[in-house]
């Protein structure tokens, strides 16, 4: 590759590294509104959340063109044609994270004349454990850490236990048939937030791929054992 093009190539990979930032934080924008529109039941805000996941999608598809594009006039090799390879994969996740904002944001337009919720119960600290893995996951992919990104992925059990915990606690809360409604919403919700937590998982694997060009998938291991760190910020 001569040092001309070369320079070309970097300057575009350098662009695209830009719009994955700025789709990511788009993503944890809409995900930050969502929940305030939660907190408050907020019609409005929710609202402006689900006209904004459009925004979200078209960056989505010019990062994707901007791919294809690299790939075809510049025909990246090794470690280059992974990450343009990656970067597809990282905004297709990324978009799909401001879907699962984006239904949160109709789940409270839902809630719209519903009796007010007495506890929202782990979804403050699942959505703040979601922000924090979407942060990070995408913190490695700038600096291509795969040490970060594999801690990244131990990090999203977490968040599934958060959930399951949600889960119990709302189902006991059903008993009141009043209660069933909104239970299933808060439930929706804390789904949204646990599929949040496995896109940026699925990110963290990108990530390694990038750096090592190893395929790796992360089961969890994790039992179903109570665990009194879920409380823990």
């Amino acid at each position: 590759m001569t040092i001309q093009k070369r320079s070309i190539l970097d300057q575009e990979l350098i662009g695209l590294r830009d719009n994955i930032l700025r789709i990511t934080s788009m993503v944890d924008s809409a995900i930050e509104q969502a929940m305030a529109a939660l907190y408050a039941r907020d019609i409005p805000l929710a609202q402006d959340v689900i006209a904004g996941d459009e925004d979200i999608n078209l960056l989505r598809y010019q990062i994707e063109e901007e791919c294809l594009r690299i790939l075809v006039t510049q025909q990246p090799a090794a470690g280059d044609l992974r990450t343009v390879v990656a970067a597809i994969h990282v905004a297709v996740e990324l978009e799909r994270i401001g879907d699962h904002a984006a239904g949160i944001a109709r789940l409270v337009t839902r809630l719209e004349g519903e009796d007010e919720i007495d506890t929202l119960h782990k979804l403050p600290k699942m959505a703040k454990r979601a922000r924090e893995m979407l942060s990070e996951v995408i913190d490695a992919y700038v600096s291509s850490d795969d040490a970060a990104a594999m801690a990244i992925m131990r990090l999203d059990d977490k968040i599934d236990r958060q959930y399951r915990k949600l889960f119990q606690e709302t189902v006991k809360e059903m008993r009141d048939d009043d209660y069933i409604r909104r239970a299933t919403y808060l439930l929706w919700v804390g789904h949204n937030l646990e599929r949040i937590g496995d896109r940026a998982t699925n990110i963290a694997e990108r990530v390694v791929f990038m750096v090592t060009g190893d395929i790796i998938e992360i089961v969890s291991v994790e039992g179903d054992s109570d665990d009194t760190d879920d409380d823990d910020d």
